[in-house]
């Protein structure tokens, strides 16, 4: 059984799809994060993952999922408009949120939709299970680095030092998250896979690193692609985004 990482989904289920379709049948699969947001499906995404168990690190939109849901879930409950204005919204929620069934657009503008009980209840359970998502994986996979097997959203192995000290560890679960630094050097502790920035005409594959998203939501020439890096083989397969 084959570990596979696959890069940011962003809400993009159908092209998900395809690409696990041409993925070995007992593949373990693992996701580097921003499984939602831009893209149309967000919601099949997250339950897909949740469904069959997948392995799944915190990104930054599940981040922003967490701390900007609960506002927008709170807007339901007490019958307050939503916030006209949410960085959440400029980078996608509002997709989210119409994959949940929750808004509509009404001259750009997202308002409640007319039935979104049966959606709001699936946007707190799937926010419940972001919350429980891990910063990082140690993987326990022989790898020709010799070195951990670590899969994070963004880069960290610069800051891997971080983690087990305390006064700094605020700053290293912020990094997780949000560097966009690659790795120094091959001299880097462990070998990191993640996502986060995406990659032009296919993944950054180095000695010490991989960088699996490749721009799946992105319209740009080279872009629009969501890849997986099979870590005991180094094999890549990328699918055109649906």
């Amino acid at each position: 059984m084959n570990h596979y990482v696959i890069g940011d989904v962003h809400g993009h289920y159908s092209t998900l799809m395809k690409l696990v379709a041409r993925l070995p049948t007992d593949a373990r699969l693992v996701f580097v994060g921003d499984l939602i947001d831009r893209g149309p499906q967000s919601a099949e995404v997250v339950r897909y993952v949740r469904e069959n168990n997948h392995l799944c690190v915190m990104g930054n939109h599940e981040e922003a999922m967490i701390t900007q849901g609960f506002v927008i879930g709170r807007c339901f409950e007490t019958g307050e408009e939503l916030p006209s204005h949410s960085i959440w919204f400029s980078n996608g929620g509002v997709a989210t949120l119409r994959s949940y069934r929750l808004v509509k657009l009404e001259e750009g503008k997202p308002i409640k939709a007319d039935d979104y009980a049966e959606g709001l209840q699936r946007f707190k359970e799937d926010m419940k299970w972001m919350e429980k998502l891990p910063l990082y994986l140690e993987l326990p996979i022989e790898h020709p680095s010799q070195k951990t097997v670590v899969v994070s959203h963004a880069p960290i192995a610069t800051a891997w030092a971080m983690r087990k000290v305390e006064s700094l560890y605020g700053t290293f679960a912020r990094l997780v998250t949000t560097n966009r630094r690659d790795p120094d050097s091959a001299d880097a502790p462990i070998f990191n896979i993640f996502g986060h920035t995406p990659m032009q005409n296919g993944p950054r594959i180095r000695d010490h690193f991989v960088n699996i998203d490749t721009g799946c939501y992105k319209e740009e020439e080279g872009y629009g692609l969501l890849s997986a890096y099979c870590i005991e083989t180094g094999d890549v397969m990328s699918v055109k985004r649906e």
